[in-house]
């Protein structure tokens, strides 16, 4: 298991070297810089759609705006806002949450040429309904020459989509905070009928297809959010006078790199906090990952660029809301520097330490929350991947797949599941940011179309 473990940090750290970096941060600016920063300019623009202002139940495509946007939120809003933004402390120190904000901002971009390209090139499956996503871009895009990167794309989406983290960690919550605290012994034989639960539970909704996963994930990810949004402000104000100290020390750590633990990178301590806080920050957006583009690309609507603005809200609600309210939890009471825990258990002894006695019963409840609306989107994501490879009549063998990767999660270390799907997530990236790069100028095109179709409501080229 030891020399496994070792194997699947090697890849990722492989997978996640410079060029990876470059190809995000670089691409994503450069997007960025395309639109003229069209994500910060028409953000009130994207609520009014996503409010249902321009929809019509005769566009093409299978959910709302608003049951899109909430489907690629239930797989971002996971652990990668409770358990990766506390590894991204405990290795980094308040610095990386920097770098996680920069990861977003420049994410926002991402998602925004993503999403509008799944919508101006939707594919057809193998029975002849209408998909979205990297893999039919990329062939619809750019032609049937670049299938490989569609393949690429589609393989390790397979393997990305896997929910090993989130089962991991919500296995992980269970026994630290309610079996162990309760004189439960925990072992091999109580994981697994965590497993078997969780794989009753999630079996229901995603046997159920699209609009399963999109009802449940259209009410469980609004109240997740407002729910953990009131109990990280309680802790804030419970130790309101020590949150300027610490949103300083996210801007000044975050060149310093004071509190650094992990393996120098690139220039050394400083570089290997910087790919710390993207590679932290993608994880918990997936901005340019590709899988978020396969649920905006379901929706109902024959103008791409809409969607794409839905989709851009996706990183600022993920990781500059819930993952700086996650951090500024563990920050402020102070368990970061006093406890030698991580991931979700890092995150658990911030709420006790605020809440004593009741705290961490409820993270626990906003973890399982996040948790399983999680385990809806990514089993949708998994079907697609296998539908474009081997045919939309065989995509429910994914399921059972999936289902048997939940028991492996709940018994294996939290590092080798965290770094089998970092690694899987920079490959997936790899034909996303290349084919989204290529035909950027095409959905620049596209926005000012969109603007004079809907120059009554806004001037694009004031």
């Amino acid at each position: 298991m030891n020399l496994l473990e070792q194997i699947v940090k090697s890849f990722s750290d492989y997978a996640w070297g410079l060029p990876l970096v470059i190809l995000l941060i670089g691409g994503g600016l450069y997007l960025l810089i395309l639109s003229r920063f069209l994500p910060f300019r028409f953000i009130g623009h994207a609520i009014e759609i996503l409010r249902g202002k321009y929809d019509d139940p005769n566009d093409p495509g299978q959910i709302s705006h608003f049951k899109a946007l909430t489907t690629a939120l239930s797989s971002t809003i996971g652990m990668g806002n409770i358990a990766g933004v506390a590894v991204a402390i405990s290795f980094g120190g308040p610095g990386a949450m920097f770098w996680m904000w920069v990861s977003a901002i420049v994410g926002m971009s991402t998602k925004f040429f993503t999403s509008t390209l799944a919508i101006m090139y939707r594919g057809k499956d193998s029975r002849g309904d209408l998909q979205g996503g990297p893999m039919y871009f990329i062939m619809e895009g750019l032609g049937k020459h670049w299938k490989p990167l569609a393949v690429m794309f589609s393989f390790f989406g397979m393997i990305g989509a896997l929910p090993v983290v989130n089962v991991n960690q919500l296995t992980q919550a269970i026994n630290d905070i309610i079996l162990i605290p309760n004189g439960v012994v925990v072992g091999l034989k109580s994981n697994l009928i965590i497993a078997f639960i969780l794989v009753s539970l999630t079996s229901v909704i995603i046997l159920g297809g699209l609009q399963r996963i999109s009802n449940a994930a259209s009410k469980m990810v609004p109240s997740m959010v407002l729910l953990y949004f009131i109990l990280v402000l309680y802790i804030l104000i419970s130790n309101y006078e020590v949150v300027p100290k610490y949103l300083m020390m996210i801007f000044t750590d975050a060149f310093a790199a004071n509190h650094f633990t992990g393996d120098p990178f690139l220039g050394g301590v400083l570089g290997a906090l910087v790919l710390l806080g993207i590679r932290r920050g993608a994880f918990s957006n997936e901005a340019g990952i590709g899988t978020a583009p396969m649920a905006h690309g379901a929706a109902k609507t024959d103008e791409p660029v809409r969607e794409g603005l839905v989709a851009m809200l996706g990183p600022a609600i993920d990781t500059l809301v819930v993952c700086t309210l996650t951090a500024l939890a563990i920050l402020v009471t102070g368990v970061w520097e006093t406890t030698s825990d991580n991931g979700v258990s890092l995150t658990a002894s911030a709420f006790s330490s605020a809440m004593p006695g009741y705290g961490k019963y409820l993270l626990m409840l906003c973890v399982l929350i996040f948790s399983v609306s999680s385990l809806f989107s990514y089993a949708y994501y998994g079907t697609k991947c296998m539908s474009f490879l081997i045919g939309a009549e065989k995509k429910h063998y994914y399921n059972y797949i999936y289902i048997v990767s939940i028991i492996l999660a709940a018994t294996t270390p939290f590092s080798m599941m965290l770094n089998l799907i970092d690694g899987t997530f920079a490959l997936m990236a790899i034909p996303t940011m290349i084919a989204t790069v290529i035909m950027a100028p095409r959905v620049v095109k596209e926005i000012k179309a969109y603007f004079r179709r809907v120059n009554k409501y806004i001037k694009y080229d004031k």
